[in-house]
């Protein structure tokens, strides 16, 4: 069959064959009945939640442009991230910008002048420093180089001149293309510190 729509009395299967009822074992029923009851619950559930989201930014994003226009109280800038508490100090929003950031072509050339200092070094530390250097430009499965794995190089305690330069060569190759927000939401605990609600059904 070409369309999605299911005749009375028949299921569909994994090829897209339409079955009689009367051909599917129970259990086989039972278990459809079961996964689709949850993915239709999930998928409503998932919508709930982009509305809850949308509306939330919203009115953390209004709140901010208030602020700042009538009060002069400034939260971070009206897209930057932003904390906002409750006046009992139980519960925290946060409004945070995820960067993507990637690396343009200089990362070849910084990844050069890399090599050529472990080249020039003496054997030794030098090798745990190569192992440490193809580690980070490892390339991940969507074919990038991480850029976090990569930058944690500079905080290598390597004051060469050569080294330094390839650092600074890292960070002028960085290229941001485009930020995520992220809503998270905390509430204090009797210790005084605040856990994460979670909205994440793994962490539930």
């Amino acid at each position: 069959m070409t369309n999605n729509t299911v005749p009375q009395g028949f299921r569909m299967n994994a090829l897209g064959h339409a079955v009689p009822e009367s051909q599917v074992k129970d259990i086989d029923k039972l278990r459809d009945d079961i996964v689709l009851d949850i993915v239709e619950a999930a998928k409503m559930l998932q919508g709930k939640m982009a509305i809850y989201k949308t509306n939330a930014m919203a009115q953390v994003a209004d709140f901010v442009d208030l602020s700042a226009s009538e009060f002069g109280v400034k939260f971070g800038g009206t897209k930057g991230n932003v904390s906002l508490v409750s006046f009992d100090g139980k519960y925290k929003v946060q409004r945070s910008m995820g960067e993507h950031r990637v690396f343009d072509e200089r990362i070849q050339a910084a990844k050069s002048k890399i090599d050529e200092c472990i080249k020039r070094w003496s054997v030794g530390s030098s090798d745990q420093i190569k192992a440490l250097v193809e580690l980070a430009f490892r390339v991940n499965k969507q074919g990038h180089i991480d850029v976090n794995q990569v930058l944690s190089l500079r905080q290598l305690n390597i004051t060469d001149a050569d080294w330094r330069d390839a650092m600074d060569a890292i960070a002028d190759s960085i290229q941001v293309m485009g930020t995520t927000p992220y809503l998270r939401i905390y509430e204090r605990q009797d210790d005084g510190s605040y856990k994460q609600i979670a909205l994440d059904i793994a962490k539930l």
